[in-house]
């Protein structure tokens, strides 16, 4: 195993490119649900059961992850044939156009029904973008990145995650404390303004940066495919339906960030302003956490690392809630630094690495974006669910936690059945769509006359 850059593999610079590019669609989309939980239900759905307000609002959440999958497949498929680069470049600017309409949106009381029916379509070209965007990111990444430091470069993608959750939940702090009538009037628009500031930044470095060496090779020995989804479902569908399962896993992280924020605030009764920060100095510490799992995993392999990282988040989900019923500060960011900071980062840092590694060159972008964005409607509408589940009393919470469980139980046995792929060189990955590629240019050489 080497780590050998090559020259044309620039790794800094796409980690930083993959990290402002995310730290914008992550900024944006997470803004949608801090709002979501705290004031869209009065603005956009006002109804006499604060209940049904919430659960829409959560709807509304959770509708972008079925855009998810729709950009992955759309935006994948031009990035398997005409180059990373120029769809990502496309990607923030989707998100950047959808937030900003959001900010500008009249609510129900100005136009009544069309105010959640455009909310709903700004949030589904959204969750077009960053369906898009995650897969693409990580792609990119891990072909500029050298084997043996993949899973350290490409972990700067959720790196870009942690700062964007960060930065909005950072500007929902202030915006929390404002008297309600500001709140509720005019600054909730703020922290959906201000992403255009995060849009011109990230927009400009990935101007600055070179398509990957894998899929420029690809298409000069004339090895990209027509149509990619085609050949993902022909010869790596079994990888998607792994890395469907896999990213399951990712409810937990919505239960933590939006599920538990509006259970901290409306039922547990803690302060909107201290949960947020503590979610952004828990999100923030896994900044750092998630280069050192994703390090790790360069010297151990991927699996070891996510299988801890699944039984520790089973573990601080349950003790999360808990700490929530006792109305300790202290221990609810104990609770939450486990969760999200030591364990759910061995996830997070590693998946973008680990499923893009699934996956052959010419087909990568588009059987990553597949698996992985479908697995995330679970994690989208997971908020909803958690809503509909919650009990009455003091542990009400705990059928939340136990679809939680269930989610991570089904991404564990998952990974027992996946390769591990840390030490493969990238011209090897997607073993089962190379073994393909041999069969037929074997079979070529034995029809030629």
């Amino acid at each position: 195993m080497t780590s050998a850059v090559t020259p044309a593999q620039t790794p800094k610079k796409a980690a930083l490119a993959s990290f402002l590019g995310s730290t914008l669609e992550y900024y944006d989309f997470f803004i949608y649900g801090t709002a979501a939980a705290l004031v869209f239900p009065a603005l956009f759905f006002p109804t006499s059961n604060p209940t049904i307000g919430l659960v829409s609002s959560f709807a509304t959440f959770g509708v972008a992850y079925i855009a998810r999958p729709l950009g992955g497949l759309v935006m994948g498929h031009f990035g398997d044939r005409i180059g990373r680069k120029r769809v990502l470049m496309l990607t923030i600017m989707f998100m950047g156009i959808a937030s900003l309409g959001i900010g500008l949106l009249p609510t129900y009381d100005a136009i009544g029904v069309w105010a959640p029916i455009l909310l709903t379509f700004g949030r589904l070209l959204q969750g077009f973008s960053a369906g898009a965007e995650s897969a693409g990111a990580s792609t990119l990444t891990l072909e500029h990145s050298p084997v043996g430091k993949r899973g350290f470069f490409t972990s700067f993608v959720m790196g870009g995650y942690a700062m964007g959750m960060v930065l909005s939940t950072l500007v929902f702090v202030p915006i929390t404390a404002l008297p309600e009538e500001a709140l509720f009037s005019w600054g909730w628009r703020i922290p959906f303004l201000l992403s255009v500031f995060v849009l011109i930044i990230a927009y400009w470095v990935r101007t600055h940066l070179d398509e990957t060496p894998a899929i420029t090779e690809a298409q000069k020995v004339g090895k990209t495919q027509k149509v990619p989804l085609r050949e993902v479902l022909r010869f790596q569908s079994v990888d998607v339906v792994r890395v469907l399962f896999l990213s399951t896993f990712s409810a937990m992280q919505t239960l933590f960030t939006v599920f538990g924020l509006s259970y901290a605030t409306e039922q547990a009764g803690f302060d909107r302003g201290a949960i947020l920060a503590i979610n952004a100095t828990a999100v923030g510490l896994s900044m750092i956490a998630m280069p050192l799992a994703a390090n790790w995993s360069d010297r151990v392999g991927r699996k070891p690392v996510m299988g801890i990282a699944i039984g520790g988040g089973i573990a601080s989900l349950f003790l999360y809630f808990l700490a929530l019923t006792t109305g300790n500060l202290f221990l609810v960011f104990g609770a939450s630094f486990l969760f999200m900071t030591v364990f759910y980062s061995g996830y997070n840092g590693l998946w973008p690495a680990f499923f893009a590694e699934h996956f052959a060159t010419p087909i990568r972008y588009s059987g990553m974006a597949l698996g992985n964005q479908l697995g995330l409607i679970v994690a989208g509408f997971a908020p909803t669910i958690g809503g509909l589940l919650m009990g009455e009393g003091t542990w009400g919470w705990i059928p939340v936690a136990l679809f939680g469980l269930g989610t991570a139980v089904l991404a564990f046995i998952t990974l027992l059945t996946s390769r591990e792929t840390a030490f493969t060189p990238i011209a090897e990955l997607g073993e089962p769509y190379l073994r393909a590629e041999l069969r037929s240019a074997a079979s070529e050489k034995v029809t030629l006359p």
